[in-house]
């Protein structure tokens, strides 16, 4: 083992671990501690390491073959299936930049007092688009350096948060290590599949299969692949490791601060904070109920203006990071699947304006619970494009055709299938109870009619 060459292979798997922090992720981990308070800890544990074996994989597959994950499919499947996989891919890459694009918006109007408007805000993260543009000029280390720096941004934010609300560390530990959620019902459960929802997101695989090959590896030697799939493990572990630790400090800090906490509670203190958004919480005794952007508001009127504009840096953060990788995975598969290669000023410009455009009307024309709401449908998007991701990647890195000596053993492969079966379960109650909850007859025929076509599809990749 050599620190030197784990140093040279340390970057990809950084980049990798942004989408396990992204605005949809924080969301996610603060209204688990806020429904469910530390007793979901332990889900949260279990979907980051779930993810981790399948970032394995997608590694492993660009490693051994030279090629990412869409080139394979391009290789392996016929023109209308791959026609389909690529639109639904891009379907992930545009739900999740339109939930950075809100994260961003929301943390901008926080840190502006509410001056800049929702709809400034999104138009706003128009200029990430040039902030990525001129980074990438200077090259992928320069690029991985500063995604470095922004998930120490969220580490310092969300660790003052951690610090100043003190959560309580046997509850923290019991949490963790303890799978069981005692008095949960139909709320906490839905928290719980939001959780692995939000985690494991389809078009990191990927990204993570296109970003291993920025390090030259000598294919035709045996040892030597050995070796990059050996250390691009290591910095997985050690970058989603640290993605673990800030969700947890999200997680713990709401679940300290707010669990079981009414509107009267905090409409009261908001009050006497003298908060000028006292108004979001109505004066009664239902359960507190927090988004990203109520999130910041309830910390700062309990623990001062500091820690409002300390979490709305955080959030910007994530989002910043988050758009990024958004865009490299939109350029590996639209360059992957159609062979089209386009400048990454056209495809930025695009991706961005169709994430934009939605979003900008619904900040312009409803309010923030408008906004944030967009966060569970989009949530729901992603966890339907899930086996685009996965089933690929488990299929391709189990052939020998394609991985030689390198192909998934038995226990892979049936763990994988396990795996992979259990997400897409969890995934579709998920989306089930979403579409319960919409409470419309004409949406529940037109999900049953959806939900034929998506089933068959899988089927067929399967």
């Amino acid at each position: 083992f050599s620190f030197r060459k784990l140093w040279a292979f340390t970057g990809p798997g950084f980049l990798m671990s942004i989408a396990y922090l992204d605005p949809g992720n924080i969301e996610s981990d603060l209204q688990s501690g806020a429904v469910a308070g530390f007793k979901l800890l332990w889900v949260l544990m279990l979907a980051t390491t779930i993810g981790l074996l399948l970032q394995r994989l997608a590694a492993r597959l660009g490693v051994v073959t030279g090629l990412h994950l869409a080139e394979v499919c391009n290789r392996q499947y016929q023109k209308v299936p791959r026609i389909i996989l690529w639109l639904m891919v891009e379907l992930a890459i545009i739900g999740s930049d339109m939930q950075e694009v809100i994260g961003s918006a929301i943390a901008i109007n926080l840190l502006s007092v509410g001056k800049i408007p929702l709809w400034g805000g999104v138009l706003i993260t128009i200029a990430d688009t040039f902030v990525f543009l001129f980074l990438d000029k200077y090259g992928l280390r320069k690029l991985e350096a500063f995604f470095g720096f922004l998930i120490t941004v969220m580490a310092l934010t969300f660790g003052y948060e951690y610090i100043t609300v003190k959560p309580d560390q046997e509850k923290l530990l019991k949490g963790l290590f303890i799978p069981y959620c005692q008095n949960c019902g139909t709320a906490q459960l839905e928290q719980a599949v939001g959780i692995v929802g939000a985690v494991i997101m389809p078009h990191n695989m990927y990204l993570h299969s296109a970003l291993v090959k920025s390090r030259q590896v000598n294919r035709a030697n045996k040892r030597e692949v050995q070796e990059a799939n050996k250390y691009f493990f290591i910095e997985s572990c050690i970058a989603l490791f640290v993605s673990f630790i800030i969700n947890i400090f999200v997680v713990t800090v709401f679940a300290e601060a707010f669990f079981e906490k009414t509107n009267a509670d905090v409409n009261g203190v908001c009050i006497n904070a003298s908060s000028p958004h006292s108004s979001l919480f109505p004066n009664n005794n239902e359960t507190l109920e927090v988004d990203i952007y109520k999130g910041g508001v309830v910390l700062g009127c309990y623990f001062g203006p500091a820690a409002l504009y300390i979490w709305a840096i955080g959030i910007l953060a994530a989002g910043q990071s988050s758009t990024m990788t958004g865009t490299y995975s939109g350029q590996f598969v639209m360059e992957g699947f159609l062979n089209l290669r386009w400048s990454r000023f056209a495809r930025v410009l695009l991706t961005r304006s169709i994430a934009i455009t939605p979003t900008l009307f619904v900040a312009i024309f409803q309010d923030v619970e408008h906004l944030t709401g967009m966060n569970d449908f989009l949530n729901v998007l992603m966890s339907l494009q899930l086996p685009f991701a996965l089933i690929p990647v488990l299929t391709f890195t189990s052939l020998p055709s394609v991985m030689n000596d390198f192909a998934n053993g038995l226990f892979w492969k049936i763990g994988g299938g396990m795996l992979i079966l259990l997400i897409c379960s969890i995934n579709m109650y998920f989306v089930v109870a979403y579409v319960m909850s919409l409470n419309h007859i004409a949406l529940y025929v037109g999900a049953a009619i959806l939900s034929v076509i998506y089933l068959s599809f899988v089927a067929y990749l399967v």
